[in-house]
């Protein structure tokens, strides 16, 4: 089973590019499974239940957030709904949403979890002893994997460490930027520090360069709206044989739709 991991979905650009790129991919049989962070599909900030339903229809079998996951009103009363949608694993105790899902695919059963970053971020519970007890939920033979939305790639590269042979993959989010340095770590761990991003191409890490250029070089705050243009899907295809729990290979992706 090819499984392909997903960077950060950035509004409706990104939402379309994920549509036009899974379903040529699951269409070819290229992969077999999905798992996409969409915590920035709504407009750039958050998901609603109403978008998720659109990702899952394009190809998505499981959606990962992060640290916009209340980013839209109402997501909150919603979420619970879902279980095919996680949010970080180490938000405090009582917040809604599950911390770990299974999906059942034709190749067998997968699991996800996801959890936040410390360093650089804003509060979270320890993401380390959160990722132990939510990998807990999932039984013991399905493979795992895990999305860690941090800005620091030391935590990153640490949590894989920390998780090598437990589970099938480790992918970092949130940055927006794929890292060079897909590689199944010595224990049999898939990892990679960042997936990149599915979004606008031409923008800094997916909003208007304009504003953001200003807010650098004045201080002025400014609007940072979703931008336009050429669009890339940007990931990982992560290569589990049938009836294992650890991969063979990952390799980083990048799609860009002729259109």
């Amino acid at each position: 089973m090819k499984v392909l991991m997903v960077g950060d979905i950035v509004g409706s650009p990104g939402r379309l590019c994920f549509g036009k790129v899974v379903r040529r991919l699951l269409e070819s049989g290229e992969i077999q499974a999905v798992i996409a962070n969409a915590e920035n599909a709504a407009a750039g900030s958050g998901i609603t239940a109403a978008l998720a339903e659109e990702l899952f229809a394009a190809g998505a079998t499981l959606i990962t957030l992060g640290d916009h996951t209340w980013g839209q009103r109402g997501f909150d009363a919603a979420i619970g709904a879902e279980r095919r949608i996680v949010r970080p694993a180490n938000y405090p105790e009582g917040t809604p949403g599950a911390i770990a899902a299974v999906a059942e695919t034709p190749q067998g059963p997968i699991g996800v979890v996801s959890v936040l970053g410390q360093v650089f971020m804003g509060p979270a519970d320890n993401p380390f002893h959160a990722v132990r007890r939510a990998i807990a939920q999932i039984p013991a033979n399905v493979p795992v994997f895990v999305d860690v939305h941090a800005e620091a790639t030391s935590e990153k590269i640490a949590m894989g460490h920390w998780l090598d042979g437990r589970v099938a993959a480790v992918c970092g989010t949130h940055t927006h930027v794929q890292t060079s340095d897909a590689t199944l770590l010595p224990k049999g761990t898939a990892y990679i520090t960042d997936l990149g991003m599915t979004g606008p191409s031409h923008s800094v890490i997916g909003r208007q360069i304009e504003p953001v250029l200003k807010k650098f070089t004045t201080g002025i705050p400014a609007r940072f709206e979703v931008a336009s243009g050429p669009v890339k899907l940007e990931g990982a295809i992560i290569d589990l044989p049938r009836g294992t729990r650890l991969p063979s290979s990952i390799r980083a992706v990048r799609y860009v739709p002729e259109d």
